[in-house]
């Protein structure tokens, strides 16, 4: 199923772009290639992309305005590549709601197990579990098998797939602290490195869509020195 995928690598560098797509393809994926944000735009307007691989630095426009662009569509994968190192940036990124970021020079084999890691999660993110249920809280409704979420009013909120893993994760967890070493143990399945931000991060991704003013959460609360509990359960 994952060697079926159709991979997006958006990379100005024509050696980088070709190595890359080279690697990937002799895995048994699909790639395909864009040198700048036109081309990565008409390719995934045909909407058969799994995952992108979009690197920062383009000639045309910035990664991160493509990386809004393509959130405000869609949900698919999306790791970004750079060659800045900087933290504020990998945070960023994962706030605009990129789901990984890498940093050049990076080892091939780590790069295509976090996309192979990515695209298992996006997969799975389609299928539907028997064994899980409903979740209400403050009004809002987690349907955890087809991973939507319905506002108190009854619109359909957009969630990142680590966004759903998260919110699931403390629905499941209702009234019970959680730390964010339990927390990024459901949501990105990996390591995290000491100054991992992930979990903050995605945390206030998650109380601006859901929080009625998200500096004085009442939803998701802040154990201070723990981790998170949802505390609007019902």
């Amino acid at each position: 199923m994952l060697a079926n995928s159709h991979i997006l690598i958006v990379e100005d560098d024509p050696v980088a772009s070709t190595t890359l797509s080279a690697y990937i393809s002799k895995e048994g994926y699909r790639v395909s290639t864009a040198p700048d944000g036109e081309t990565m735009r008409e390719l995934f307007a045909k909407g058969d992309v799994d995952l992108i691989l979009l690197d920062i630095s383009l000639p045309d426009e910035d990664g991160f305005s493509l990386l809004r662009e393509v959130r405000r569509q869609s949900e698919v994968g999306v790791i970004m590549v750079t060659g800045k190192a900087e933290d504020v940036d990998r945070i960023v990124a994962l706030e605009m709601g990129a789901d990984d970021y890498v940093v050049k020079p990076f080892n091939m084999r780590e790069l295509f197990a976090r996309t192979k890691n990515l695209l298992r999660r996006t997969q799975l993110a389609h299928v539907v579990r028997k064994d899980e249920a409903v979740k209400r809280f403050s009004g809002w409704t987690l349907n955890i098998p087809r991973r939507t979420l319905m506002s108190p009013t009854g619109d359909d909120v957009r969630l990142t797939m680590f966004e759903f893993e998260l919110l699931a994760a403390l629905c499941q967890n209702a009234g019970r602290v959680m730390t964010r070493d339990s927390l990024m143990d459901h949501v990105s399945g990996r390591d995290r490195a000491a100054n991992d931000r992930t979990i903050d991060v995605l945390v206030g991704r998650l109380r601006r869509k859901l929080e009625a003013t998200p500096a004085d959460p009442r939803i998701i609360v802040t154990v201070q020195g723990v981790g998170y509990v949802l505390a609007g359960e019902g």
